[in-house]
């Protein structure tokens, strides 16, 4: 992916060396996994994708280190080109919530290292990257990037893209009140609990695709294959392996991330992007 360099406009917090504290996550409901048992060991219920708050925790806001937006982006190849989707994210996104009548509000890049703390508690690399509603931020420790290529087999500028703007379509939930309306359905129908926030992940894949087809000169030949690869990968069913029945899952199948994403890439559309369209009668 051809990406600009990015704007000193982004909004950037920057955690690394700082020793992160925090001890356990203290995030109410809903805790989305993308990578799980099959990479760290852990439950996959249990890492990547929205730290969604119920009550408020003990975590607190994040400390930054001090560093400015282009010290903190420029800290490796990694930080760069994160920063660099960020800008183009913020770029696409601004102008649809105008001509929406939406107010818009730029999300906080978090950048920590092993561990460190988000509005909703603790953050940990094992959780991969993910999106706090709370503060609006979106946290990753870049080190993800090489356990998704060589652990996943997901490797590519546009796949590690795509992370990013599926993060960043968990913000355009927030901003459009989705994320809200989702956990008032959780909280009346929790049996249908996850089965709900599977569609808020397809949707945010389909956001992710949304933006790469408003920008097609970033494209470079190989993009959506790798974009694709990555969707694939870290389906509920190809990361469990059959461990975890179909009831519990939570992001969607390999097939259904692929189709979501496709279908961003598509149409380009956002409101194509409605996997809700059938609960709003």
């Amino acid at each position: 992916m051809r990406l600009n360099d990015f704007s000193k406009n982004i909004r950037v917090r920057d955690q690394r060396g700082m020793g992160g504290t925090g001890g356990k996550l203290g995030c109410g409901a809903v805790v989305i996994a993308i990578l799980g048992a099959v990479v760290f060991g852990i439950d996959p219920m249990t890492t990547l994708g929205v730290v969604d708050q119920v009550q408020q925790t003990q975590g607190g806001s994040p400390q930054a280190s001090g560093r400015s937006v282009e010290e903190s982006c420029s800290v490796n190849a990694y930080s760069r080109e994160t920063c660099s989707a960020l800008s183009s994210l913020d770029e696409t996104w601004a102008p649809l919530f105008s001509q929406a009548g939406i107010r818009f509000e730029q999300p906080t890049l978090n950048f920590y290292d092993g561990r460190g703390q988000s509005g909703c508690g603790a953050a940990q690399a094992a959780m991969g990257p993910f999106y706090c509603p709370t503060d609006q931020g979106i946290y990753i420790d870049t080190s993800f990037y090489d356990q998704l290529d060589q652990q996943l087999g997901a490797g590519g500028d546009f796949a590690r893209a795509y992370v990013i703007g599926h993060e960043y379509g968990h913000h355009i939930q927030t901003l459009t009140g989705t994320s809200k309306m989702v956990r008032q359905l959780q909280q009346q129908n929790p049996p249908q609990a996850n089965q709900l926030q599977v569609r808020m992940e397809l949707q945010a894949d389909c956001y992710a695709g949304v933006w790469a087809a408003k920008n097609p000169q970033l494209i470079e030949p190989g993009d959506i294959e790798e974009g694709l690869q990555a969707a694939s990968a870290i389906g509920d069913d190809a990361l469990t392996k059959g461990r975890v029945s179909p009831d519990n899952f939570t992001h969607g199948t390999s097939q259904q991330r692929m189709q979501w994403l496709q279908k961003g890439l598509r149409t380009g559309d956002e409101d194509q992007c409605d996997t809700f369209a059938d609960l709003r009668g």
